[in-house]
């Protein structure tokens, strides 16, 4: 059949694919042991699960308002109020199919046909192509390990012109986890700013940042400039509700009305039921929250101590999320000549899924996820690093 020219050419993304044939070959009777997915290994908090259950129980089970439940929206607001110091109210909020769909919204909100969005690399896999879907042009802009892949405001210069429209951040980031202090991302919001960019800031990673390190958020800036900044976040990662599918937004009232059209007109409101969790989410306990992110940095400590000690392996130490970034090209030319291919052979030798660095535009690398138990996760590096051994022999 005709598909259409936009459609072909979309790439699928990356790590679901990865996930997908580690699923295959578990299928076949293979040990596989996954550090691929962007997923906590935690069960969602026993209140947030006792929520949904109350909810089907009270027939909470029909259509609702398309940007989401009152109660709920008012808790978004509340969460930066009390995170980050607004004075955010519900006309300022959307609840979204996850932030993927917030952020999806936002290009189709904000940009027309050719505008640029600039994109730090390494990227999340679904930047450029929901740049693309929205029928702008994604300009990637290098950073560096040495800088902790940080954009600093004069890398800027050369790639703004009249057609750029936006920029997107992400702090702390997928894939690296390197996080911008607030000083770092204050600098760069008033760079961009005062070049007239819409900062669209994707912060799903907010509440997983470790000590010393201190969350950073564009908040306040909305406040100061809510038509030139967005703020996109959610539950998926700090309540491990990534099948929940509970993201939301905070933007200029204006620009929220954009988005509760094309969700009106896409998907209608989100699961009644999630919405009642995540209210119970954002209003309940956070204990858990805090357990996880002790856990994950812990794990990170593990990751970084057996993945320093790989053949000529580099990689910045993460501040938040819960991925390592490694710099393995030392290994290429010996068995795989880039990421993908050495990504494919840890899955046939080691028995371990990763996700090829290519994906997030730097094929140097590869993405390690360490949302995996403690013991599982030192099998699994030391797995790698044992045939990365003898490629580099």
């Amino acid at each position: 059949m005709r598909i259409s020219k936009k459609i072909q050419s979309i790439k699928p993304s990356a790590t679901l694919a990865v996930s997908a044939k580690a699923m295959d070959l578990r299928a076949q009777g293979k040990e596989i042991i996954s550090l691929s997915v962007g997923e906590p290994d935690f069960q969602t908090p026993d209140h947030i699960k006792q929520a949904a259950k109350d909810a089907i129980d009270q027939g909470f089970t029909r259509y609702t308002q398309v940007p989401g439940i009152p109660e709920l929206r008012q808790a978004v607001a509340d969460y930066f109020n009390n995170f980050y110091g607004t004075r955010a109210g519900i006309e300022s909020t959307i609840v979204t199919n996850g932030g993927k769909q917030g952020l999806y919204n936002l290009f189709q909100t904000i940009l027309d046909p050719g505008d640029k969005v600039i994109i730090p690399a390494p990227y999340w896999v679904s930047y450029p192509a929901m740049v693309q879907l929205a029928s702008g042009e994604p300009v990637i802009a290098p950073t560096k390990a040495e800088n902790d892949y940080k954009l600093k405001p004069g890398d800027l210069d050369a790639l703004i012109d009249d057609k750029t429209r936006a920029i997107i951040l992400n702090t702390p980031s997928n894939p690296t986890g390197c996080h911008y202090s607030p000083q770092e991302l204050d600098e760069l919001a008033a760079y961009c700013l005062d070049n007239n960019l819409f900062i669209i800031s994707d912060e799903i990673y907010d509440q997983l940042i470790f000590e010393p390190a201190v969350p950073a958020s564009l908040a306040k800036w909305w406040e100061k400039k809510p038509e030139m900044v967005a703020v996109v976040n959610g539950l998926a990662k700090s309540f491990s509700m990534t099948g929940w599918r509970v993201g939301f937004v905070l933007a200029h009232p204006d620009c929220v009305k954009g988005l509760s059209k094309i969700q009106s007109q896409s998907t209608s409101n989100i699961c009644s039921i999630a919405q009642k969790a995540a209210l119970a989410a954002l209003t309940g306990p956070w204990d858990e929250v805090g357990e996880m992110r002790r856990a994950f940095a812990r794990r990170r400590d593990i990751a970084m101590e057996i993945v320093l000690g790989w053949p000529e392996a580099s990689c910045p130490k993460p501040d938040g999320a819960f991925y390592l970034f490694p710099d393995v090209s030392a290994c290429y030319g010996k068995g795989a000549e880039n990421s993908t291919e050495l990504c494919t052979l840890m899955l046939e030798k080691a028995g371990v899924a990763l996700v090829p660095g290519t994906a997030f535009g730097q094929d140097e690398c590869i993405r390690i996820s360490y949302a995996v138990d403690d013991k599982t996760l030192i099998k699994a590096l030391e797995k790698v690093g044992q045939v990365l051994r003898t490629l580099i022999k």
